[in-house]
Parts: C-alpha cells; structure tokens; sequence
C-alpha cells in the first residue's frame, strides 16, 4: 500500500501521542474516551471523507513489552457487561455485533491483538480475554465499520496496565510518536 494515493485519517485521543511526528497528515485528536471519540470523529468523517482510518496512539498490556508496537484487528467493550441480563459478557444488548468485534487490517510483521476499550485507565489488568487496553480504539473501529471505511489500528505500549501504569504511561508517552511513524512508514513504504 502507498500512503499517498490514500487519503488516511490518522486519529489520536491526545496531542503527545503524535507530537510533531504526523504534522505532515491529515490527523485528528479526538480526546480520552469511547464517547468523544466516536462523537468527533463522525464530524471530522463526515467534513474529510477518508479512504482509510488509522488510529494510532498508547495503550497498556501485561503480554506485550514497554515500547513494543500492537496491531489490534478485534476489540472488546471490557466495561460493556449485561450479564445479568442474561447477555455475554462484553456483547451489547440488541445489537448484531457479538462480544468480539473483529473490524481491522493487520500490519505486517507487528503482533497481532485484541483490544479491551472501555473508560476507566486500567492499572489492574488481569484479563485473558484482550492483550491490550485502551480507552478509544473499539468506538473508532465500531465506527469505521458502519461508515464502511478500511481501518488500521497500531497501539505503542506505554505500561502494563498494572499498580506502575500512570507512571510509566506518563515516563513513555515522549516515545510513543516516533515510533507509531516509523511503524507507518514501514507499511505504507514511505522512507
């Protein structure tokens, strides 16, 4: 694939995930949360029009290592639970989308994950349902998939999600820009 005869949306929750390493992309920051995610980038949708949607920023894991790059292709509400309901766990009510929603391009050569979003900054993770955890990255690809646009989702390790996760996510966030790039540019062959 080559990144100029697209027209990717690069879409961060924070401005540090990028810092000036995505100054040269169409890129939007989208803010902390399943709620303004979704709510901005349908905006930013709707005005820009993409051909392909790539949400690149930080995440927490006790599998994968600080400063390793993730490739989620299926993602889990891991705060979504109505099982008293009678629904499994992590499945929406009423909805035809099962617990797991598999909506994503794998990434050569980058491990492949399964991303808990859900709202909370996780510092207890002991899941083996999703290797990674994030706060935005199942709203962006439920999203891409009802617009019917290609999504990629690359996530850098920053902690693990453990009682250390807000000091090292605060001590790793610098690193997290430069790295997601040249992961971009490795698969798009951009020198």
């Amino acid at each position: 694939m080559n990144l100029l005869e697209l027209k990717p949306l690069f879409v961060f929750a924070l401005p540090g995930e990028a810092a000036d390493e995505f100054v040269d992309l169409e890129t939007i920051f989208v803010g902390v949360g399943k709620v303004q995610s979704i709510y901005y980038l349908m905006k930013k949708i709707s005005d820009y029009n993409p051909s392909i949607i790539i949400n690149v920023g930080s995440a927490g894991s006790s599998e994968f290592k600080i400063g390793e790059i993730v490739c989620c292709t299926q993602f889990i509400q891991r705060d979504m639970d109505v099982t008293p309901l009678g629904f499994p766990k992590y499945k929406t009510p009423f909805s035809s989308i099962g617990p797991i929603l598999s909506y994503g391009i794998k990434a050569p050569g980058l491990p492949i994950a399964i991303c808990g979003t859900g709202d909370s900054f996780e510092v207890y993770h002991r899941c083996d349902d999703y290797k990674v955890v994030d706060m935005e990255a199942y709203s962006i690809a439920w999203l891409s998939m009802q617009e019917q646009i290609p999504f990629l989702c690359l996530k850098y390790i920053t902690d693990g999600a453990d009682g250390k996760a807000a000091d090292n996510w605060d001590k790793s966030l610098h690193l997290a820009a430069a790295a997601l790039r040249s992961s971009i540019n490795a698969i798009f062959d951009r020198p």
